[in-house]
């Protein structure tokens, strides 16, 4: 009777991590959040003023959290150059509780 009960924990259980897991590649992370205000990116990660020498843009688009993961990973983030996919990945490791997309980064450091 014990073993029936589970295995059918087991089959359920196991549909919802690979959708949790695919959620996870799925969610937005925008650089910089709604928190900046039209700031740009310095290379360390910071917000910083337009006119700071050597900081970039707004992103223009959000990343996936499966491009952020890639992006950790050595790969630069699609459409930016090395040195920009660096600062953005670094200011997303600054992100912290309450700002845009800080739950994305949060569950892509959980181990799977």
């Amino acid at each position: 009777m014990m073993g029936a009960v589970t295995a059918s924990a087991v089959v359920s259980i196991k549909p919802a991590l690979a959708q949790t897991a695919g959620s996870v590649l799925n969610c937005e992370i925008p650089v910089p959040g709604n928190h900046a205000g039209g700031g740009y990116i310095g290379a360390d990660g910071r917000i910083v003023s337009p006119d700071t020498p050597g900081a970039f843009p707004p992103a223009g688009r959000n990343f996936t959290g499966e491009e952020v993961k890639r992006a950790m990973n050595g790969r630069s983030l699609p459409g930016t150059s090395y040195e920009q996919s660096k600062a953005y990945v670094n200011y997303i490791r600054r992100l912290q509780s309450g700002q845009s997309g800080f739950t994305c980064y949060a569950s892509l450091q959980m181990p799977r």
